[in-house]
């Protein structure tokens, strides 16, 4: 049996989302823009409720079609409020809509969402070594400077934790523990 993150054992969804997808790096911008819209409706809440309603978000949210979320209008808040599918929280519903916005006016200002998120790391994933999960920091410089400049830029739902959630989950830093099997082979994605 595969030693993993202690976190992943919690549940099967834990457990196949930490060996497929957490701290693979991601480059495309529309999967980028789903890891900044779901990170930003996890606050306050679990993670797993988030991957839960993964696919309700997909629905929802035209597949995290920044064009399509940036055009809604009230009477589409409205009907995203009451959908079961998903979060249905004023604030972050409507934060969707305004990141939706920006990520619009990044991607166009940087040629893409990813040459901006990923400058907070020089392009390239850092590469922890934690020995455990609770050595693990909760936000970083990096995240405390791409928070700051995504709200500066006017985005919603990005403090600095969030940010380093964000960061974490689309490779932006390897955050496996070095006794987990992905560790060596998310460091091996990330060119180390």
């Amino acid at each position: 049996m595969a030693t993993r993150c202690s976190w992943a054992d919690a549940s099967d969804l834990y457990r196949r989302y930490h060996d497929k997808e957490w701290g693979i790096p991601v480059h495309d911008d529309r999967t980028l823009f789903e890891f900044l819209i779901l990170e930003g409706a996890q606050a306050g809440l679990s993670w797993r409720q988030i991957l839960e309603r993964r696919d309700g978000y997909r629905r929802a949210f035209d597949g995290f079609n920044p064009e399509k979320i940036a055009r809604y209008d009230d009477a589409r808040l409205q009907a995203l409020l009451a959908d079961p599918g998903i979060v249905r929280n004023r604030a972050k519903v409507g934060a969707a809509v305004t990141n939706a916005r920006a990520f619009l006016e990044v991607r166009e200002r940087f040629d893409s969402f990813d040459a901006f998120v990923w400058q907070f790391v020089a392009g390239r994933p850092i590469q922890n070594s934690w020995r455990s999960v609770d050595e693990v920091p909760a936000s970083t410089l990096e995240s405390d400077a791409m928070s700051r400049e995504l709200k500066r830029m006017g985005f919603k739902f990005v403090g600095s934790t969030i940010c380093y959630a964000f960061m974490q989950a689309v490779g932006m830093v390897n955050d496996h523990v070095t006794g987990c099997f992905r560790w060596p082979e998310v460091q091996r994605l990330g060119g180390a």
